[in-house]
């Protein structure tokens, strides 16, 4: 099956879970996805992650969710820069998600980093996605 979004796909499965009350998910693993789970992680929105080899050559991602007292640690997660409209901000003129509370996860040219992680770095990019 070919997606057009991996990480869209990716972002809905972790939404779905969570809406179900499942204690994890798994998705395809690429470095982007990677990437944006590490920042998850280190933002503590998910337990952690780890990489599962199905066949010879294909792996998948092993996501595990988080929870504080019976109730998700991500209320909202939502795809921003899709690939029929790409989304850059400038590091100056990137919003705060819900003033402050939550946080959205940026391709720069260091890397994929939370909004806090590039204010400090000072680097604008793509945003990929909000997380809250």
């Amino acid at each position: 099956m070919s997606l057009s979004d991996p990480l869209g796909d990716m972002l809905t499965r972790i939404r779905n879970a969570q809406r179900a009350r499942h204690v994890s998910c798994v998705s395809p693993a690429s470095k982007l996805r990677s990437n944006v789970l590490d920042a998850l992680q280190r933002e503590g929105y998910i337990r952690g992650y780890s990489h599962e080899e199905i066949r010879k050559g294909i792996t998948q991602l092993h996501i595990e969710l988080k929870y504080s007292e019976g109730e998700p640690v991500i209320k909202e997660i939502h795809r921003l820069s899709r690939p029929g409209r790409r989304v850059y901000s400038k590091i100056k003129e990137l919003p705060r998600v819900r003033a402050g509370l939550g946080v959205s996860i940026l391709s720069t040219p260091r890397g994929v980093l939370s909004d806090v992680e590039a204010r400090a770095a000072n680097v604008g990019g793509e945003v990929l996605c909000r997380v809250f």
